[in-house]
């Protein structure tokens, strides 16, 4: 185990013979960075600004926007409307980024877990490195008096290019958007996937990364499951396969900003248990995981490096 500090934030590193990662355990057990290590390259969006650790409750944006995060019990800010958590407010991005976590790493393998004494539950997470796959085990357990709704979702911003393209199974043929500031896309329509006519009547594919200076961005959710998720630069073949089990994390939505939010420039592939980012809002649909007074639900998360 090797332990290092940046700017007064310690980190922990996690490799095998073909991948690095390192994680901050006092910033939300992030993961800020994973090397890629027979070419050297960086996988995770680097933020060049200086790091710090943000307060429990604090907005998702004042702070850094790289690296992976977790997002849960929510992704947007919301009231818990139902309950014995009815009525208590779950911060922006969820608790669990602006927490300290509990890490320990042994040989190819690290252990994180945080609790929530607000909402009474506690969240693990198991990183295991085999080859070049990353394989993270979810475990969340109610520590409550009743049902716990919840959304989890990675928040895994990615280096992207005007190359970087994403792929998905062909059923994956509609969208709907929910980013009001994007260029092309209408806050909550729904439109086809890859190839749309977007508001300014002109046709756009929703699967290629814009260049930088476009000043744009997009959040949106396919209205189809996958179990599967990929992005690949088309120019260097490089690519990133995000796969999960589709009984449990269903739902897929792509946060992507090419110099729109910030002036940063990243992808996000973000397989999620709920839609559409608000837990008060999938309880209203119904598209929602649930785990049970006194028990857990288990989910993982899997990367493959190319």
């Amino acid at each position: 185990m090797e332990i290092n500090e940046v700017n007064g934030i310690y980190f922990k590193i996690l490799e095998n013979h073909k991948i690095k990662i390192k994680i901050l355990p006092d910033y939300g057990g992030k993961i800020i960075s994973i090397i890629n290590k027979e070419n050297n390259n960086e996988i995770l969006f680097q933020n060049l600004k200086k790091l710090k650790i943000p307060t429990y409750g604090s907005i998702f944006s004042e702070y850094d926007s790289s690296g992976f995060d977790e997002c849960f019990p929510s992704i947007d800010e919301c009231i818990y409307p139902e309950g014995n958590r009815k009525g208590l407010k779950i911060p922006d991005h969820g608790e669990v980024w602006a927490m300290p976590w509990k890490v320990e790493v042994k040989e190819n393998k690290a252990y994180l877990e945080v609790t929530s004494e607000k909402f009474q539950y506690t969240l693990k997470k198991t990183v295991n490195l085999v080859d070049n796959k990353i394989k993270i085990d979810y475990e969340v357990i109610n520590l409550g008096s009743d049902d716990l709704a919840y959304i989890w979702t990675s928040h895994m911003l990615l280096n992207c290019d005007e190359n970087t393209k994403i792929v998905v199974p062909n059923h994956l043929d509609k969208v709907i958007s929910l980013e009001s500031s994007s260029t092309h896309l209408e806050h909550m329509k729904e439109y086809s996937y890859p190839y749309t006519i977007d508001k300014n009547n002109e046709i756009f594919d929703l699967s290629m990364v814009e260049k930088l200076d476009e000043n744009n961005c997009e959040k949106f959710y396919f209205l189809e499951q996958t179990s599967w998720s990929k992005i690949i630069n088309l120019k260097t073949n490089e690519s990133l396969t995000v796969r999960v089990p589709n009984d449990k994390v269903p739902y897929l939505g792509v946060w992507r900003t090419q110099g729109g939010y910030r002036g940063d420039y990243n992808i996000a592939l973000e397989p999620c248990t709920g839609i559409y980012d608000s837990v008060e809002d999938g309880i209203k649909r119904n598209k929602i995981q649930r785990v049970e007074k006194n028990t857990s639900n288990t989910w993982w998360l899997e990367l493959e490096i190319n």
